[in-house]
């Protein structure tokens, strides 16, 4: 019988025979074998690391390069009392040593970003074993352990990208920048290159765009609020968020206090300071549309935009945001019954400079400018161009036209209110907007007669060769309809609408600047002051009675087809302005005329437009005796008055009409 199997220390042995030792050597062998081929692999894991350093240092960029980096040129819009309006591109301010910066936002940035800058060699081993450390934990990527010389590095020469060969590629970069650059070189780059927000590039451009001041003005909060944009600024930006903004900043400052920047009373005090006072741009929501606009206008002048530029405009800011606040006021309220989706208002000088421009209700829905892309029939705004031409060929304002039924083939304009009225003042007939008065008045002034003259007052667009213009079939745009009354309104001279009025580059050279006022005159003064007499009854007692004001004003509204445009253009001595709604898609609105919404509108703009100003006559209306004297000298009234003759005589109304109609 076999012994049973023994336990032993090592193995188990069937005949209780103590173990054989291993082999004298094997051991020490076998760990020789172990080092060896691991120090055969670090051999190789090194010159792998060095050939992988090799191929990403081969298309570093020169870190002397920097002054050769461009960036997207900055457009800045000043309103005309010098204030921002609006900005584009990237704005950096003025390059600021860190000498020339408070010490508070030096120690702010280091503090809160890299507390060891002025002792690493451009990368922290410490501060990366504990990012490594924190993301672990945290399960995913949230610190990235880099220094300020890294992050200017990525800013300078790199992609924003979370790539090893891009995180390898800043370490290299940075300890070449330390190699070269002073640790205050490096963080003077840094402070004058870093995003901030709201497009501003640099803490100089940071200052100005949140406090309205220059960075070396800055106190211990703002310092601190603007370092703590640096870890995300939009989530800590103080103009979207000011209780995250107060929050980050307080981290800043608790940050500068351990590190010993701040004493403790100057953290309680700054801890106790609140929020700081923002500087609030004159940049409303609406503005985009006029920047869009003077944009263009920019490029038409001076070629494409290259270079960082500065633009001198003539916005009003408080005319912008009223007229902003009116538009959307209307179309927020009566509008919404009445199927109306859109409005656009411009408000300019009578000499054609623009103080306010509303291109439609939401310029982050829609970037259509309504008021200077939009071509519509004007309607009866159309009119007064009709007969202006009129009175400059013998019409007076007291010469009766006749408001009765009229065929031509198979067109017969008809009336807004029923009915017809016979032999009326042509003042009653454009007051009351009367359709087959102006078809009539416009055969007496003359089709083509007509046609050159609003050209030369401003309309650009094609007009039709019929009589049909006298009831507005043209199409035009909000803001040349606006600029051809002005000419109604300063007595007679065509205007170029515009907006710019010089423009600076970065150096202060100014590389445009406005000269002249435009064409000049382009009717007869004394007629264009008949013409706003009877425009004044428009506003008195006609058609656009709901947007009388306290003081001299005259205007003309507009409905087109199908209620399709509602329109009203009016002025006073100081201002014209032009208001329109309507649809996009140019569906019908729900009835809605120029003396609704239009007049309404414009009733409202004007009165907080002219809070301030003195109350004046229409500078036309100087030349009313003179206009009173030329007309007596003779007596159009035979031709001014015509009747309802044959259509089968040729020198008949309706036979001219018939003629002008086919263009004969």
């Amino acid at each position: 019988m076999e012994p049973p199997l023994r336990q032993t220390g090592l193995h188990i042995t069937p005949n209780g025979a103590p173990p054989r030792p291993p082999p004298k050597g094997a051991r020490p062998r076998v760990l020789r074998f172990m080092v060896k081929w691991m120090f055969v692999a670090m051999i190789w894991a090194v010159a792998a690391f060095g050939v992988l350093l090799a191929i990403y240092a081969s298309d570093l960029p020169d870190v002397h390069q920097v002054a050769g980096l461009k960036k997207r040129p900055g457009l800045t819009l000043l309103a005309a009392d010098g204030s921002m309006i609006a900005r584009s591109g990237d704005l950096y301010g003025e390059t600021l040593s860190v000498a020339q910066l408070p010490p508070d936002l030096v120690h702010a940035v280091v503090a809160i970003e890299d507390r060891r800058f002025y002792y690493h060699f451009g990368v922290d081993p410490i501060g990366l074993l504990r990012a490594f450390i924190t993301d672990e934990r945290n399960g995913r990527w949230t610190k990235g352990g880099s220094t300020l010389t890294q992050q200017l590095a990525k800013n300078m020469f790199l992609t924003p990208e979370r790539t090893f060969k891009r995180k390898l590629q800043e370490a290299l970069l940075a300890i070449q920048l330390e190699r070269y650059y002073t640790k205050d070189q490096i963080l003077t780059g840094y402070l004058n290159r870093v995003y901030l927000g709201a497009g501003a590039f640099g803490v100089d451009a940071a200052a100005e765009t949140y406090f309205g001041k220059h960075a070396t003005e800055l106190n211990l909060v703002e310092s601190a609020m603007i370092a703590g944009l640096l870890k995300s600024p939009t989530r800590y930006s103080p103009t979207s968020d000011m209780d995250a903004a107060v929050a980050r900043t307080q981290l800043v400052l608790e940050a500068m206090h351990r590190e010993g920047y701040i004493t403790d009373s100057q953290m309680v005090e700054a801890l106790s300071a609140g929020a700081p006072e923002l500087h609030h741009p004159s940049i409303t929501p609406g503005m985009h549309y006029v920047a869009d606009w003077v944009t263009q206008q920019i490029q038409s002048f001076i070629g494409p935009i290259d270079r960082d530029l500065t633009v001198w405009t003539t916005i009003d800011p408080r005319l912008q945001t009223a007229a902003e606040a009116k538009i959307a006021e209307t179309l927020d309220g009566p509008a919404t019954k009445l199927k109306v989706s859109q409005g656009a208002l411009v408000a300019m000088t009578p000499d054609g400079a623009v103080k306010a421009m509303v291109g439609g209700r939401s310029y982050e829905e829609s970037q259509f400018n309504r008021a200077t892309q939009a071509e519509r029939q004007p309607g009866s705004a159309f009119k007064p161009f009709v007969y202006l031409a009129a009175l400059e060929n013998g019409l007076r304002p007291d010469s009766l036209v006749d408001d009765s039924p009229i065929h031509i083939g198979g067109w017969s304009p008809e009336n807004f209110e029923p009915g017809f009225k016979g032999m009326i003042p042509a003042r009653q007939a454009l007051a009351e907007s009367i359709n087959t008065a102006a078809v009539r008045v416009l055969d007496f002034a003359g089709i083509d007669h007509t046609r050159a003259l609003a050209r030369k007052l401003g309309i650009a667009e094609p007009i039709p060769h019929d009589l049909s213009i006298a009831l507005g079939t043209c199409d035009v745009t909000l803001l040349e309809l606006t600029g051809a009354y002005a000419a109604f309104a300063n007595g007679g001279a065509a205007v170029l609408p515009h907006t710019v009025e010089k423009v600076t580059d970065g150096s202060g050279a100014v590389v445009y600047q406005r000269h002249g006022g435009g064409p000049g005159e382009a009717a007869l003064p004394w007629k264009v002051a008949e013409l706003d007499s009877m425009m004044m009854d428009v506003v008195a007692y006609g058609t656009g009675k709901a947007a009388r004001l306290d003081r001299p004003a005259a205007g003309k509204t507009g409905t087109s087809q199908d209620f399709r445009n509602a329109w009203f253009i009016g002025f006073t001595a100081d201002l014209v302005t032009g208001v329109w709604f309507g649809n996009d898609d140019n569906s019908p609105m729900k009835k809605v005329t120029g003396g609704m919404l239009p007049a309404h509108t414009w009733h409202e703009f004007m009165v907080a437009a002219e809070a301030d100003k003195p109350i004046r006559d229409l500078p036309a209306l100087a030349h009313l005796p003179i206009a009173a004297l030329e007309s007596s000298g003779g007596s159009p009234s035979a031709a001014a008055q015509p009747t309802a003759g044959a259509p089968e005589q040729d020198g008949g109304v309706i036979g001219r009409m018939l003629k002008g109609l086919l263009g004969e």
